[in-house]
């Protein structure tokens, strides 16, 4: 992985939305980021594959479910960058509110 992948990874206002919810540390299905981000399915799996392959997200099948959650081999410099953007962002949408 590297800074320009994640960038392209990020610049899309979904996927920033997806990462603020995976950011917790919890595991999350694709049918709860459908139904909190009003995503279609196929909208949402083209959105995480692209989070997974900058390697900022980590998947695993339960049954017919796919769960995401952040993936705990980032490195702590790329992970202060998503951290950065996503408050960057939080404040952003507060101010516009």
């Amino acid at each position: 992985m590297n800074m320009q992948e994640i960038l392209n990874a990020i610049s899309e206002p979904i996927r920033r939305d997806a990462l603020a919810i995976i950011w917790d540390g919890g595991e999350h299905c694709v049918c709860e980021l459908m139904a909190r981000l009003e995503a279609s399915q196929s909208r949402m799996s083209r959105h995480m594959k692209a989070l997974r392959e900058a390697g900022l997200v980590i998947d695993r099948r339960d049954a017919q479910w796919v769960r995401y959650r952040r993936n705990p081999e980032l490195a702590p410099e790329l992970a202060a960058v998503i951290d950065a953007v996503l408050a960057a962002e939080k404040a952003t949408q507060r101010k516009t509110a």
